[in-house]
């Protein structure tokens, strides 16, 4: 197999499965851009989907674009080819995050890419599940297996204890009543947030109501009501487990090139889950509050920074929520 043979429609595929990732509100804030005559993938932030007031840096930013990075490399181990992925290659250019080049045939040795190819099945089954889980705890060979696989996209995954979760729960409580008075935050959500009978195929992007999941009840799982205060007809009510099992995935350091190790480390641990029958969500307000963001971290770890809280457990999986149409997000040149 050459270079050569990877065409337009292959690619097509691949940015088709690399969009599949989750992302801030479900934003889809990433661009592709595949050059023939190199035979290389370019991925690129999408700026004008930026959240200034719950993502004034873009780290999330970041992350979502990072997760749709390593959803495109499982694509391509799938189909057989080995890549060589450059982060941040040109300095000049800020908003070009990574280069993916297909250098042939995968490693069928020792190869650090051959082990992506069998996560494929799970890009189309991922999806953010609000939906209460049970308590059944999840045992402690999948938890090693899911910080083993952070370990090697070059982050760290840590299932915090009682007591730290307890204070996790707190913070995100802090962070919602944050939102709830800050107009900026909520015009930005809403900016995000699709209702009405036109749900689900007249957007493309941002949370249906359909994926808002259930009205709280009564329960501690961290998961963000996209509904507000604003009554949705026909909306069922459910409790929530009262003993979320969460987990933090963290850096080192903070840096662009860091949230981008962060968001490929997060899509692997995410698609590892779905493989082992968990539901997943993610809880990001708290760090979303630059003066709350530090507390999360745990201070007996080595984990210099909490880039995102994910929520684990037994239960419904959520819908899959609209995706931009490729042709807007695939430039081929």
């Amino acid at each position: 197999m050459s270079v050569s043979a990877l065409g337009t429609t292959t690619v097509t595929a691949f940015v088709e499965d690399a969009a599949t990732a989750p992302s801030m509100h479900n934003a889809q804030p990433w661009r592709f851009r595949f050059l023939r005559e190199d035979g290389v993938i370019q991925v690129y932030a999408d700026l004008e989907r930026a959240m200034p007031q719950a993502d004034p840096t873009t780290r999330g930013l970041h992350l979502g674009c990072a997760a749709a990075l390593f959803n495109l490399r499982v694509a391509l181990a799938h189909a057989g080819w080995a890549a060589a992925t450059a982060l941040l290659p040109d300095p000049a250019e800020p908003c070009l995050l990574a280069v993916v080049r297909p250098t042939g045939p995968a490693l069928t040795g020792n190869g650090v890419e051959e082990d992506l190819g069998p996560l494929y099945p799970a890009i189309r089954r991922r999806h953010t599940s609000r939906q209460p889980f049970t308590d059944e705890a999840i045992p402690q060979a999948i938890r090693d297996a899911l910080s083993a696989a952070a370990l090697l996209e070059g982050a760290r995954l840590l299932f915090p204890d009682v007591w730290h979760v307890h204070m996790l729960l707190s913070l995100v409580r802090d962070a919602e009543g944050r939102d709830a008075t800050d107009p900026a935050a909520a015009d930005e959500l809403r900016r995000w947030t699709r209702t009405g009978p036109q749900t689900p195929d007249a957007a493309s992007d941002g949370v249906p109501e359909y994926a808002f999941g259930p009205r709280k009840l009564y329960g501690a799982a961290p998961v963000r009501d996209f509904a507000g205060r604003s009554v949705i007809p026909g909306r069922a009510a459910a409790a929530f487990e009262n003993a979320p099992q969460l987990a933090l995935l963290g850096t080192v350091r903070d840096t662009p090139r860091d949230w981008l190790l962060a968001g490929q480390a997060m899509e692997r641990v995410l698609l590892q889950a779905t493989l082992d029958g968990l539901a997943t969500s993610l809880t990001s307000q708290a760090l979303e509050w630059p003066e709350l963001r530090w507390t999360v971290r745990d201070p007996r770890s080595a984990m210099g920074f909490v880039q995102m809280v994910l929520r684990l457990g037994y239960g419904l999986a959520g819908p899959g929520t609209p995706r931009r149409p490729v042709d807007e997000v695939l430039e081929i040149v």
